[in-house]
């Protein structure tokens, strides 16, 4: 009697092979939109620390943090905005702790010429406050290790000092390879696109501003306070010459006004949080303004 071979034929493996594909075809977007919604949730909890930190800063202080980059009326440079003044207020200048007598200037400086982030002064050290978010798990990184083979960010002639801090969002759209201090040892990590912040102006009354678009300061939202963190776009295209990166369209001072505008409220146009603060992340697609973006107001 002869046996009978055991085993699949072609067109059996040809099946479940089929099968499978069908399923993981259904299973990738599934993934996907749970990988995405535990992401946004994350992003809602940094956003939740953040918050509890600037009250905390603003217990102690009477305000929270400027936001402002350049005002066209003073002498300075504009190498620091709104997201740099964000983590100098929460992680410090050097990540340990806000210094009081700080006037929010890139070189640590204040207005009276002193180093008020000398680590070297016992008094001001010991003056200092913080961190009020702990730096190793706040998304905390430096410019010039998130910008592309540059020593410096480059907005046409002006630039952003490269050795201040940001925070970076929990979207990983980025990952960087830099050197441990003092040691040859080097270390990975993801980094997200740096968080914009902005405070309220709340002596306006105003979102649009009064005379023409070049009056910025006259509205409760100043949208120029991280222009040139917008204007680099995602950080991919950091590396881009002015010319080769598009208008962004946060720029618009018509789009700003409508992104951030409260639609509950029709008497005029008004703001979400005239009062305090809006934070605003890039969202999965690391670029600022697009249907993905997660912000503290709105839905």
């Amino acid at each position: 009697m002869k046996r009978r071979k055991s085993g699949f034929t072609v067109v059996e493996l040809l099946t479940v092979i089929g099968i499978m594909a069908m399923l993981v075809a259904l299973l990738i977007p599934a993934v996907t939109a749970v990988r995405l919604t535990a992401k946004r949730v994350s992003q809602k909890a940094q956003f939740a620390s953040i918050e509890i930190s600037l009250t905390a800063f603003k217990t102690d202080y009477g305000d929270y943090p400027p936001s402002n980059w350049w005002d066209p009326a003073l002498a300075g440079p504009r190498n620091y905005c709104g997201a740099q003044k964000l983590a100098e207020a929460l992680v410090g200048w050097d990540l340990m702790g806000f210094q009081p007598k700080s006037d929010f200037r890139a070189n640590g400086f204040n207005d009276a010429g002193v180093f008020v982030y000398n680590p070297n002064d016992a008094v001001l050290m010991a003056q200092r406050k913080g961190p009020y978010l702990e730096p190793a798990s706040a998304g905390v990184f430096r410019l010039a290790d998130i910008s592309p083979d540059k020593p410096g960010l480059f907005i046409d002639t002006v630039e952003l000092a490269p050795d201040t801090f940001v925070l970076c969002d929990v979207f990983s759209v980025k990952r960087i390879t830099f050197r441990k201090p003092g040691i040859f040892e080097t270390t990975t990590q993801n980094a997200g696109t740096p968080i914009l912040y902005y405070r309220a102006n709340t002596s306006s009354k105003s979102l649009i501003p009064s005379g023409s678009p070049a009056n910025y300061q006259d509205q409760i939202y100043n949208p120029r306070d991280n222009f040139p963190l917008i204007n680099l776009g995602r950080l991919a295209d950091w590396n881009k010459s002015s010319a080769a990166r598009r208008r962004h369209i946060l720029e618009d001072f018509n789009f700003f006004s409508e992104y951030i505008r409260d639609p509950k409220i029709t008497a005029r146009p008004w703001p979400y949080r005239p009062d305090s603060y809006i934070l605003i992340s890039a969202g999965p697609d690391g670029e600022y303004g697009t249907s993905d973006d997660i912000c503290n107001f709105g839905n």
